[in-house]
């Protein structure tokens, strides 16, 4: 996994740490500007910092060592209160997914990364081209959908997009296949209608399943920091989002979002996108990821 802007942050941080000697206010005042431009929020920063000074009388630490190996121990008990990290599946299926996001997030490719990672295990997947408000959008799918050897299922520009998502379940259940990704519009987070469209999708989905669909989960662009905390919010009033998705967490994002999404909306990260590429989707796992960003490599 690559980390960019804020692996290198926090190597500043091991830096300022281990080189300093001794634990002082000014080093606090060091680690809270790292972490700020690393786009940890100020309100999460100063959460950490406040524990970590805490700490640092309660047990008297007199190391800067200690001081790095408590922060990590902070970060990763952030990330881990959020919840559940692993992707949920169904007992019978289809497994359905729904991904939601405004557009320009890498709402389409995440799909497609998704559906090639599952026909890497052997799996099959049906796409539902949701996004029936823009043609663009289905073509775009469509596309994907050719690259990776994908089924896709579409309706006409302007369709209802829950009669999709229908459509699609009842393809994948007499295919026998095991997946369902459902594409859904790339709204405004801030346009009313479009998210009564994405209410009536969950509705139609549960209807048809007999349960929630797995995971509803949101993809938000790591470059735009700390908007894309907005926009989850916004999200989060709609309809029940079970995780996060972070798209384009490569060598031109800050990363810090990755703390703050935990600490402010209590929802794990699930996958991060690192690149254009079909295989450039992981499994986002918190204690691996923090080892990696304290580490040398």
């Amino acid at each position: 996994m690559r980390f960019g802007f804020f692996k290198k942050i926090i190597q500043k941080v091991d830096q300022i740490v281990t080189g300093r000697g001794r634990v002082d206010a000014d080093l606090f005042e060091d680690l809270e500007e790292l972490l700020i431009q690393a786009d940890v929020n100020i309100n999460t920063t100063s959460r950490i910092l406040d524990t970590l000074r805490t700490a640092v009388q309660d047990e008297r630490m007199a190391s800067s060592g200690q001081v790095l190996d408590k922060l990590k121990g902070y970060l990763l008990e952030v990330l881990e209160s959020a919840g559940d990290n692993r992707l949920k599946t169904a007992e019978i299926a289809p497994t359905v997914y729904l991904i939601v996001g405004v557009n320009g997030v890498g709402k389409t490719t995440t799909i497609a990364k998704l559906a090639h990672r599952f026909q890497k295990q052997g799996k099959r997947v049906v796409l539902a081209a949701g996004d029936t408000f823009r043609a663009a959008a289905i073509d775009q799918l469509e596309i994907w959908a050719g690259r990776t050897n994908t089924e896709i299922i579409k309706h006409k520009e302007g369709s209802d997009p829950s009669a999709v998502v229908y459509d699609a379940i009842k393809a994948a259940r007499a295919r026998g296949s095991d997946y369902v990704i459902a594409d859904t519009a790339g709204r405004l987070h801030n346009r009313s209608n479009l998210m009564e469209e994405l209410k009536k999708i969950r509705r139609v989905t549960e209807r048809e399943l007999g349960r929630v669909a797995e995971e509803t989960l949101l993809v938000l662009d790591a470059t735009t920091g700390q908007n894309g905390i907005s926009q989850a919010k916004h999200f989060m009033n709609a309809v029940p989002l079970t995780g996060i998705v972070l798209a384009k967490l490569d060598g031109t994002a800050r990363g810090g979002i990755v703390i703050t999404i935990a600490d402010e909306l209590k929802l794990p990260i699930k996958l991060v996108g690192v690149g254009e590429k079909p295989d450039d989707l992981e499994l986002f796992t918190p204690a691996s990821y923090i080892e990696g960003l304290f580490s040398d490599s």
